[in-house]
């Protein structure tokens, strides 16, 4: 009696179907690793990658109201350096940040405050953020108190 060659065919075709799938997925760019902002706010990289903003969002109760700057802002350089935000209708926003270090805005109660949020909640803001020669336009989220994480920050 003969042997069928159909198992081992099936069973070429199942090895196959997953070498190929194995080969295909680590072809796949691992999007993890590329830099986002893990959160509601935006990232903002210089081109010198020395300094940078990080999740940066503003909590404001409504249009042309005040609101409160939340997010890092990082200076990676071997100099202290001063971030400069902009926003329209409002005056310029400054944050020193020391060499090597981290601002965290909004952190232990602190408050960085935009005097005039000239957007809805649930908009973006046009913004701008200088910081060590060089300036990147941006779009800031506005959002207000109706996610409770963002109730207190509130200004």
């Amino acid at each position: 009696m003969a042997r069928s060659a159909r198992p081992a065919r099936t069973t070429l075709a199942v090895a196959g179907a997953a070498v190929g799938a194995l080969l295909l997925g680590a072809c796949a760019p691992v999007t993890t690793q590329l830099p986002y902002a893990p959160s509601d706010g935006t990232r903002v990289d210089f081109a010198d990658a020395q300094v940078r903003g990080l999740n940066l969002v503003v909590i404001a109760a409504e249009e042309n109201a005040p609101g409160n700057l939340l997010g890092a802002l990082a200076n990676n350089s071997d100099e202290d350096v001063v971030f400069e935000l902009e926003t329209p209708g409002a005056a310029p926003v400054s944050v020193p940040v020391a060499a090597g270090e981290t601002a965290y805005l909004g952190a232990d109660g602190t408050e960085t405050l935009i005097d005039n949020v000239a957007a809805i909640p649930g908009a973006n803001l046009e913004a701008t953020l200088s910081a060590a020669g060089e300036t990147e336009e941006f779009f800031l989220p506005v959002l207000d108190g109706t996610l409770p994480e963002y109730a207190d920050y509130l200004p």
